[in-house]
């Protein structure tokens, strides 16, 4: 081989190598550009997903008590119902100085005060009951946190402590139209009182016959359905 053809083959060589060089560069780029695009998407994406919720993390699900007291005072001579009893409509559960104590409404019993012979007046219940249909699950939402973002009807997705694992779901019901009182938190930057108010979401009973009253919860609201 002639030194003009070693010459040309060098050439050639060199030639291909910066061609190479080039082409890996470029290939570089598109992959340093693709993943910096993926990056930029996933980040907006993340940021849209958390400006879009709002994080409860202090809930509880919730039935208002019902009392039931006679109202005339009496002897209390009998009782018909035990805690945990579900109970219909107008169904006799005490009997007191010859009268029937009845139900309003039906529910599940949760407080028995049984002792016979005890003077029963109308200030003092002796059993208590909530209605399952009134069954709400209520967060406790820091008034600087999304108060102002809250509507009824937006979807909530809530979890409870009892069955972590499991996701369950409702809609905003009612927004308490004023704080809770004796949960006052204070602001470190200017010692400003911070309110919180209740969010009651409504859920199916129906589907999630688990959850009972008094389960702790936690809770995310959707600003947009």
């Amino acid at each position: 081989m002639t030194d003009q053809k070693k010459h040309e083959d060098k050439q050639e060589l060199t030639k291909k190598t910066i061609i190479h060089k080039i082409k890996e560069h470029a290939l570089f780029l598109e992959i340093a550009v693709g993943t910096i695009v993926i990056l930029t998407i996933i980040t907006i994406m993340i940021f849209v997903n958390i400006s879009s919720r709002i994080v409860i993390d202090k809930a509880e699900i919730y039935a208002p008590t019902i009392s039931l007291a006679p109202t005339t005072p009496g002897v209390l001579e009998k009782v018909y119902v035990s805690e945990g009893d579900v109970v219909g409509k107008r169904k006799t559960v005490a009997l007191i100085g010859g009268k029937p104590l009845n139900t309003m409404t039906g529910g599940i019993i949760t407080l028995v005060e049984n002792i016979p012979g005890q003077i029963i007046s109308s200030n003092n219940p002796i059993i208590e009951m909530i209605d399952p249909k009134e069954l709400r699950v209520i967060g406790h939402l820091d008034e600087d946190k999304g108060l102002a973002d809250v509507r009824v009807g937006q979807k909530v997705k809530f979890s409870v402590d009892a069955y972590k694992s499991k996701e369950y779901y409702g809609t905003v019901d009612e927004i308490s139209p004023s704080s809770r009182q004796q949960d006052i938190v204070f602001s470190i930057s200017d010692k400003r009182q911070i309110k919180q108010f209740d969010i009651k979401v409504k859920f199916d009973i129906d589907n999630y016959p688990e959850l009972k009253n008094g389960m702790s919860a936690k809770m995310i609201i959707y600003k947009y359905n």
